[in-house]
């Protein structure tokens, strides 16, 4: 089992992971700065158990494939994918606030 070591920085990145992820539900425009946030939030997925990196990165790829479509694809819902982001991140927040 993996201790968690939430940082301020990555409790940082995390709150504007979730700020990023309200922001793209208002304005679909913003999809391409959470995608960059979420690549490039290191001290985040560092100071999650293992498991959580990888879904977030898929999370991340279906998002960005999801902006390919102009409608919502049976394959690639985006309001979907945004519910599932959002559960992460609250799990997430569990995580930090638990470690």
């Amino acid at each position: 089992m993996t201790t968690t070591h939430a940082t301020p920085t990555a409790q940082q990145q995390l709150s504007t992971l979730a700020d990023l992820l309200a922001a793209t539900r208002r304005e679909p425009l913003q999809l391409g700065r959470l995608c960059d946030h979420a690549r490039q939030a290191a001290d985040l997925q560092s100071a999650l158990p293992p498991r959580y990196a990888p879904v977030l990165l898929d999370l991340v790829d279906r998002l960005e494939s999801s902006a390919l479509f102009s409608e919502e694809s049976c394959s690639f819902s985006q309001k979907d994918l945004l519910d599932s982001l959002q559960l992460w991140t609250d799990k997430a927040q569990a995580v930090l606030a638990a470690g």
